[in-house]
């Protein structure tokens, strides 16, 4: 039998140290990241995750 879960993932935990290169552009996170806002769009990406509309949210200060 196969099964698809998901859950919470603990970011913080490993994002420090790719960061500063994600939003330099040394790194594309184009195959993790499928919609990006600004703080101001949070609750809203937010919501498209919950209804599947995107899988990961990059948010940019």
């Amino acid at each position: 039998m196969t099964r698809l879960a998901d859950g919470l993932a603990p970011v913080r935990a490993y994002s420090e140290e790719p960061m500063p290169n994600i939003l330099n552009g040394t790194i594309t996170p184009g195959k993790v990241f499928d919609a990006t806002t600004d703080l101001d769009g949070v609750p809203a990406g937010y919501q498209d995750m919950a209804d599947r509309k995107n899988l990961k949210l990059l948010v940019k200060p």
